[in-house]
């Protein structure tokens, strides 16, 4: 197929846009999309030092490339990245995150559970099993990765969250049942809190990937080997089975989840 915007070949096919795209058509639509998404939510602004989680996963590799290019010539903003090493034999290879900010030119900070808690995750789910693997290794991981920031002298942690990954935290959210986590953008609360930032929620995840392979090859494409959450992984089928019929739902589902959280946060404190 040919772009439908000139007439290179395509190498991605939208099909909530009908659009055809060629490479260069491509970027330019994701970068848009990215920039869209910092405009909307005053996300970056003068002063700021940008954290990017760097996981070594084709989310935080594509945001990482992403916001170097965008910001890459400005003095008044600084750039960096975190990788927090979990201890999971097999899964995080700093050398492969290292080698990714090598590669775009950003400095890179890494830390282990080992070294910042005494014990690794593969560890701790030995000593007490794999039912809270997820939430027992997101408390660890972020309040690891917010004191690494604030200690880099960081104001904002960039996360390579896509339009896939918002929309199921919407609908796991509503499933749930706790209006709080609409309140809290990403479920967290609390002033000594880094904001995080997440530039590609209207994105894809498959242009995600794409953007990722072309310009920060090397990513990790191997999932956790302790994710196993049965409502994440109900909500995952379930929504990409209705989207294939109805192709902007997703979009549909982050637009929802931010007009709540807009709305939840001008409801006073009945305190």
């Amino acid at each position: 197929m040919k772009c439908s915007k000139c007439r290179r070949d395509a190498i991605i096919h939208q099909r909530y846009s009908g659009l055809h795209l060629c490479e260069q058509h491509f970027n330019r639509d994701f970068e848009a999309k990215a920039k869209r998404a910092i405009r909307e939510h005053r996300w970056i602004v003068s002063g700021d030092t940008v954290a990017v989680a760097l996981s070594g996963g084709k989310g935080s590799s594509a945001v990482l490339y992403f916001l170097h290019r965008l910001l890459r010539d400005r003095r008044d903003v600084e750039l960096m990245a975190i990788t927090v090493d979990e201890g999971i034999a097999g899964y995080r290879d700093p050398a492969r995150t290292r080698a990714i900010a090598e590669s775009i030119g950003v400095p890179l900070v890494t830390a282990t559970f080992g070294d910042e808690y005494g014990v690794t995750l593969d560890e701790i789910m030995d000593r007490k099993g794999t039912g809270l693997s997820c939430s027992c290794c997101v408390t660890l991981r972020r309040a690891l990765l917010n004191r690494l920031a604030r200690g880099e002298g960081a104001t904002k942690i960039a996360c390579g969250f896509s339009l896939d990954d918002e929309a199921r935290s919407v609908l796991e959210n509503a499933l749930r049942g706790d209006p709080e986590l609409f309140a809290r953008p990403g479920g967290e609360g609390g002033e000594e809190k880094i904001p995080r930032i997440k530039p590609l929620i209207y994105i894809p995840e498959r242009e995600v990937a794409l953007y990722a392979s072309l310009h920060a090859p090397g990513f990790d494409l191997a999932g956790c080997p302790y994710t196993g959450d049965p409502l994440r992984e109900d909500v995952r089928e379930i929504l990409d089975d209705y989207t294939s019929r109805h192709p902007a739902t997703k979009y549909s589902l982050v637009n929802l989840g931010e007009a709540l959280r807009e709305a939840l946060s001008d409801v006073p404190d009945p305190g």
